[in-house]
């Protein structure tokens, strides 16, 4: 089983609220999916939210935005600090937007980007900063806002595993110039499929609004702040003013996060409990180093890296995860460095990335859900234990 496969469970609520979409006959996107942009920017605590049909979707249209806006706008060739762990398809829409990936190493106790390298990655190119809470652990995102600021740089977190997440008093997701969330089934809330950028900024919303839709006028209001209004409301849904995309969430996505969010906070504290487990359960291992938590994380997935000199197999140590009922990933999964797709990205190392590297070539983490069994760290620890006497 991968995580692709991880299946959505569905409460009683959930059901009702696809039912209510199937007895409307609305399936395009209209007011579920209105409602859910309103309801989870007022859960995280941002103004703007854009919902749309992936994360991946949330990220490209996210990176567009920064292109297009009307001061400073980024330009193909600027240059995007980016830590060596993240999603590669977080980072892709940077490549495809012609921006130049420029990587730092991740702290090796927090698997986040670590924040006193920034200074010695940045260059004349610098335009912008990306940080990633990583696996639900919130980023330095106030040491990352500071480094921003301080030279002049765009941030653009990725908090795709963080709802709910905080550090300092902050949600993850309210730090950046925008934020970005995912729903697909692995996550703490899922519409099947789906992604979510979110942002206090009006023109930046109404960019994302836009690159959505085709690049049409239509979902805007008359007041916009990104163009004129011309002729009549029925002129204005035909007209095109970026090169957009089609990447609209359809109705039963927007009603189902509905549900889902009602109860975030119940499944924030099983996602919580479970980690606990998790750490009393490997507390004694010295074999295995365990991610440290920075602030109140959300723990979506549960990290090993074998620590030492110990041998460790990750991908047998996976199959036998497998075999004991225990969805797990390698590491290496979020480490683009180790991917054949970097040949095709501009791009650039600040200094060493050792940690980044021992993640992925030495680390796995458990897909955290809330109705794991209570053994499971139990469990997880017996299967990794035999994996290191074997390899």
């Amino acid at each position: 089983m991968t995580s692709e496969d991880v299946k959505v469970h569905l409460e009683r609520t959930d059901i009702d609220a696809l039912s209510r979409v199937i007895a409307s006959g609305q399936y395009t996107m209209k007011d579920e999916v209105f409602s859910f942009e309103d309801e989870f920017a007022r859960c995280i605590g941002r103004r703007f939210g854009i919902m749309v049909n992936s994360a991946h979707s949330a990220a490209l249209i996210a990176v567009g935005s920064l292109l297009f806006k009307a001061e400073r706008p980024l330009a193909a060739g600027d240059e995007v600090i980016v830590p060596a762990l993240s999603w590669p398809a977080t980072l892709h829409p940077l490549q495809q937007y012609g921006l130049a990936l420029r990587f730092v190493d991740v702290e090796a106790a927090t698997l986040t980007v670590d924040a006193g390298r920034l200074e010695q990655a940045l260059t004349p190119r610098t335009r912008m900063v990306l940080g990633t809470s990583f696996l639900g652990n919130p980023a330095a995102l106030g040491a990352l806002r500071a480094f921003a600021d301080a030279h002049g740089l765009l941030f653009l977190e990725d908090a795709a595993d963080a709802p709910g997440a905080e550090l300092d008093g902050r949600k993850a997701g309210t730090v950046g110039d925008l934020s970005t969330f995912a729903f697909s089934p692995a996550h703490h809330v899922t519409t099947m499929e789906g992604g979510m950028v979110l942002t206090d900024d009006i023109e930046l919303a109404d960019l994302n609004r836009a690159l959505r839709a085709h690049g049409w006028t239509r979902d805007l209001s008359r007041t916009s702040p990104i163009f004129e209004k011309r002729y009549t409301d029925f002129f204005e849904a035909y007209r095109f003013i970026l090169p957009g995309y089609n990447l609209r969430p359809i109705e039963l996505e927007g009603a189902l996060g509905r549900s889902q969010l009602a109860r975030l906070p119940d499944t924030l504290a099983a996602y919580r409990r479970n980690a606990a487990r998790f750490a009393e359960a490997f507390a004694d291992t010295p074999r295995f180093v365990l991610q440290s938590g920075r602030g109140a994380g959300v723990a979506r997935g549960l990290s090993v890296v074998a620590g030492g000199d110990a041998a460790f197999d990750v991908m047998a140590a996976v199959e036998a995860l497998a075999q004991a009922g225990i969805t797990a990933c390698p590491l290496a999964d979020a480490c683009l460095l180790r991917h054949g797709a970097l040949r095709h990205v501009q791009h650039s190392v600040a200094g060493s990335v050792a940690n980044a590297l021992n993640a992925a070539d030495r680390g796995l983490y458990i897909l955290n859900r809330p109705d794991l069994p209570m053994d499971f760290a139990e469990r997880a620890r017996a299967v990794l234990t035999t994996v290191c006497e074997r390899s």
